[in-house]
């Protein structure tokens, strides 16, 4: 079956250019959404996806009509590709069902994985470069005059964890992660 696929962005716009594209190339059916791409949720993507099978086509207006990010339009297509699914977008011209198809994303792929790649070496590179200057990563630590005082007003049981931040800076999720630890470091005595 051919799938067709329209997406605007919000209620304003129309789908009417999409829905006559698709149309024209013969679709079975047509899922609309009149949701935002940034958005992860989207019922009726979610719902094509549901209903493909082998062999099946997806067919959309533009690329940008299906995807979010480079990133989701990679993964949608290793998706297609896993479940033999065919994928086309008419303003693109490109058909997966065609060996220039299949080239194109194969290649869409490997240059994704390889901007992946090297954002992973810069941020090691960075991160390299300021240890080598003296700067770790992560939060600060908290001062140990602080923390003590944070323990003692919890274990005191007279103030409510907001009084204990407002007095200490010591959230209550790092404050019970000291507690946690204060409790281990106890048990090896």
């Amino acid at each position: 079956m051919k799938f067709g696929y329209a997406r605007v962005s919000t209620q304003d716009q129309s789908l009417s250019l999409q829905l006559d594209a698709l149309a024209h190339y013969g679709v079975d059916q047509i899922f609309e959404e009149k949701e935002s791409g940034k958005m992860k949720n989207r019922p009726q993507l979610d719902e094509l996806l549901k209903v493909l099978r082998k062999d099946d086509t997806v067919i959309v207006y533009k690329l940008d009509r299906i995807s979010r990010s480079t990133k989701h339009l990679i993964e949608l297509m290793e998706y297609f590709e896993s479940k033999e699914i065919h994928f086309v977008s008419i303003q693109d011209k490109i058909d997966t069902t065609t060996a220039m198809g299949r080239f194109f994303f194969r290649m869409l792929a490997s240059i994704a994985e390889l901007e992946r790649d090297i954002i992973s070496e810069r941020t090691k590179d960075g991160l390299t470069a300021a240890r080598a200057r003296g700067r770790n990563g992560g939060r600060p630590k908290v001062d140990l005059k602080k923390r003590e005082l944070a323990i003692k007003m919890y274990e005191s049981k007279d103030y409510s964890l907001s009084q204990i931040k407002t007095a200490t800076g010591i959230g209550a999720t790092t404050l019970y992660r000291y507690l946690e630890k204060k409790k281990i470091s106890s048990k090896e005595l």
